[in-house]
């Protein structure tokens, strides 16, 4: 299914894509993003396999979630992010921390408020983070023409959200907090962060 951004109707669609567990494709404030809800208490979808398995990306390669409101990050990570990077939120910056894994250990994630409120609404109404990729294949250049997207993916993902071309989008930037809390750029991207 295909709907427009500008619909009145467009992001009730897209909750109810994604709570169904489904892989849709949603316009960022950076690049278009495929997505689907991360499984938490109250969902179990493996949307995040579903998503590599489309793009053809290892599974093991972590993808970045989205978050509605920027302290939302609190619920995730006890890591301390010094707060000139919270103040880019919502924006073009993703930031791993240390995250519990499900058999008790620490690993990483990368989270990221976006800076599209739009999209905010979505993962809020959502209840649940969202993963977010770019909308390629593995490997390849980043798709921004709308057309080209549905021409690829169309028939792979069960929504893509039209809001039009993002020409030169450049995807955010990544930055990684180690365990003393010392930031290391991982990524530059439409955000600039000096080391």
């Amino acid at each position: 299914m295909i709907c427009r951004k500008c619909d009145d109707e467009s992001s009730q669609i897209a909750v109810d894509y994604l709570r169904r567990g489904k892989i849709v494709v949603l316009p960022t404030d950076t690049v278009y993003g495929f997505s689907g809800i991360v499984d938490g208490r109250h969902y179990s979808f493996h949307t995040n396999e579903k998503i590599c398995q489309i793009k053809g990306r290892d599974e093991k390669k972590h993808l970045i979630q989205l978050l509605a409101k920027p302290e939302d990050i609190k619920k995730y990570t006890r890591d301390v992010i010094p707060e000139n990077l919270l103040e880019k939120w919502p924006g073009p910056l993703s930031i791993i921390v240390h995250t519990f894994a499900k058999d008790g250990n620490f690993e990483t994630t990368a989270f990221r408020c976006p800076g599209d409120e739009w999209l905010r609404g979505v993962i809020a109404r959502c209840g649940a983070p969202i993963y977010s990729t770019s909308v390629n294949r593995s490997g390849s250049a980043t798709l921004d023409n709308i057309q080209q997207i549905k021409n690829e993916f169309g028939k792979e993902v069960d929504l893509i959200v039209d809001d039009g071309d993002k020409r030169n989008g450049i995807p955010s930037t990544i930055v990684a907090i180690d365990e003393s809390g010392n930031v290391k750029v991982i990524r530059q991207g439409a955000l600039e962060i000096s080391n």
